[in-house]
Order: C-alpha cells, then structure tokens, then sequence
C-alpha cells in the first residue's frame, strides 16, 4: 500500500516543497538557478537521498522524486537533481571508497558542489556496449589514462567534476568492461565544448574529449569488476528521476491550462466547461496520475534494495512519464491557443522541453524493446 497511499511524512514533505517552489518564480539564467539550487540544499532538499552520516537526508529516492516533481510543478525542475545527487551521489554512496563519500557525500548534500555524469557518446547511442572511451594504467604509477569523447553531458560548466563511464580491459578475457571515474573538471587533456541546442534551458549540454586524461588511482569507483552492477545502480535512478522531471513539467502546464480554461470566457461562458476543452485536460491528468503510481512504485522497489524489479519499473515509469508530460504540454499550449505559444504564458518553452522526457536517457523505443525482451520474453531483433 506504500506506493498507493502516501505517509504523512511524505504529505508533509510534498506540502513543504510545493510552498518553497511557489516562492521562486521560473529560473531564467544560470545565477537564479544557482540560488534556486542553493536555496533547496539549505533546506536538505538536494541530498535528502545521501545517507546522514555525510550530511544528507537519510531517505531515499522516493524522497528525492518526489521534490524533484513539485519543483517542476512550480516551474522550476531542476535537470542538475536528476544527474548529481540521484545519478553521482547514489554511486558514490553505494559503491565509493570512505575517502570518496567523505570528499563528495556532504558538498553534493550542500549544495556547495556539482558532479556531472558523463555516458553517452557520439557512435554508442543507447548501446552501452559500444562506448569506445578507455581507461588504461599506466604500470609505472599506477594511474590511469582515460581517451574518448562524450556527447550530451548537463551542467559540465558548473560541475566540479564528471562522473565518467569508460571501459578497462580484462586481465583475464581481454575484453571490456565498463567502470566508472571522477574526473575533475580542470583536469589536463579534459576539455569541454557546449552544444548549440534549440532547448530553453538553464542547465546547458556540452561535448567532452578526453585527451590522455591522467587520474590518480583512487579516481576509480567501486570494483574494477562489477562495473554494470555499479552502473545501474545509477542509471534506475536516473530513470526514475527523469519520470519525476516529466510529471512535474507536465503538472506546470496543465495547471497553467486549466487557470486559463477557467477564466477565458467566450459567448458568455468559460472555455473550460466545453467537453472539447475539459475532456483533453482531464485525460491529460489521468495520464500524469498513472505516470506517477509507476514512478512511486519503481522507487519504492530501488530504495528497498530490489535493483531487477526497480529496473523493470523504472523504464515503465520513464516511458509514461515521458508520454504523459508531452500530451499535457500539447494540450496546454492548444487550451491557450495563440495564447500558448508566448512568452507571457511561458507554454511554449515546454514544447521542445518536454521532448526531453522521451528521448533521453533512453528512448521510448529503447524502453519498449526493453519490456518486450525482459518482461515478455519476446527474442531480440538485434
């Protein structure tokens, strides 16, 4: 019933979140966002999912969605969540060296620090299999030698460091398996290009290469052996999160639509009491409850330890969250007419952001090739 009925703690902290949010009007520019950030770590909103014993919250990721959500419902979703302490800071806890968690834990809590996550690349796409960045030691010290290139990185310029996926050869098989690094963001050989992207948003996308990037032993996380063991702990809250991104953007726009549905009066009555205009909305509400059941469930399945019922459920979660905030965008946008696409309404800005729900991290088709394998069984095509 956990994931039915929300607890009073969890009532309490939605509440608390949603008046914070309403208080800080949309985030144009990268300094609003750095007080919006700020502002949400002072209050323990930002590492809430971070173990106490480094400075955070002590929850979990259900926690972690669910400010994520109502910050997004207030306008302001907060992209740099999903990345630094869902995607890093879950890491980095899970699996980190006590020297790791005591360097990164508390300041990603704090807000006073960023990590990045670094894993697509420009030939991989969805196939992780495919990533060509490699991390060689060098016999002689010790270190490593990170070369490749990445692609679609968020918040690189305001990260002090990039959690990088690379992939170290087998001693044993000779083959490549993948492991995850801490990057720093002056590191010599690192260097970062932004990407010109036709996205209204704070957060910008970058390009890394990775040009003999030398790290120092200690830069790797966890075991050199159980790199898709670590790197899924990461990516089932990213999903998650993603899902979080999307009902909360999706909430924004159909509260904008249905204020305006209220108000907007033609031939002596609203526009929202014509079935043509309610039904959409409602549909569109309907879409983001369900999304939502599945984002709790799936984040109730991680934060219980169970990481294959999470995957299955966080892809789910994604794939619906992501269908249900572009519906509730279009349809927003369509209530105001001309109206939505100005900027006074602030709705068009969503129609190239919601997208972002659908395709990243990973595609909608990618999720249905997903559930259509692991979940019914069907043979792959590739």
């Amino acid at each position: 019933m956990t994931t039915l009925i929300e607890s009073a703690e969890h009532k309490s902290l939605r509440e608390a979140v949603a008046a914070f949010a309403q208080t800080h009007p949309h985030t144009t520019n990268a300094e609003d966002g750095k007080r919006l950030w700020q502002e949400a770590a002072k209050l323990g909103y930002i590492g809430v999912n971070l173990p106490e014993a480094y400075g955070g919250g002590g929850a979990g990721i259900t926690e972690l969605s669910l400010v994520l959500e109502e910050l997004g419902a207030a306008g302001n979703p907060l992209l740099m969540m999903i990345v630094s302490p869902a995607i890093c800071g879950t890491v980095i806890a899970r699996f980190g060296t006590e020297e790791q968690k005591r360097a990164w834990l508390p300041s990603l809590a704090d807000g006073t620090r960023l990590m990045a996550f670094g894993i697509t690349e420009p030939d991989a796409g969805s196939n992780s299999h495919r990533i060509t960045t490699t991390a060689r030691r060098d016999p002689a010290t010790g270190d490593w030698i990170l070369t490749g290139r990445k692609v679609f990185v968020s918040g690189v310029d305001i990260a002090d460091a990039t959690l990088i996926v690379g992939r170290t050869e087998d001693a044993r098989t000779g083959r490549l398996k993948p492991c995850l690094f801490i990057v720093p963001r002056d590191a010599p050989g690192f260097e970062r290009r932004p990407i010109d992207m036709e996205l209204n948003a704070v957060e910008r996308q970058f390009e890394l290469t990775l040009d003999d990037v030398r790290l120092p032993a200690d830069a790797l996380v966890g075991d050199e052996d159980a790199g898709l063991l670590q790197l899924f702990a990461g990516l089932n809250p990213e999903r998650v999160m993603t899902a979080a991104f999307g009902i909360g953007m999706g909430r924004y726009a159909l509260s904008r639509a249905v204020g305006y549905a209220r108000e907007r009066t033609v031939w002596k009555t609203p526009i929202g009491a014509h079935q043509a205009i309610a039904h959409p909305l409602a549909q569109a509400h309907i879409d983001l409850e369900l999304a939502r059941l599945m984002m709790q469930k799936a984040a109730h399945l991680y934060d219980a330890g169970d990481d294959v019922g999470a995957g299955e459920a966080a892809n789910m979660a994604k794939y619906a969250a992501g269908e249900a905030c572009v519906r509730a965008v279009d349809q927003a946008v369509h209530t105001l007419g001309g109206n939505g696409l100005t900027r006074e309404f602030g709705l068009a800005r969503l129609i190239t952001a919601s997208r972002v729900a659908r395709i990243a991290p990973v595609s909608r088709e990618m999720i249905l090739n997903y559930v259509s394998h692991q979940t019914l069984g069907l043979p792959k095509s590739y």
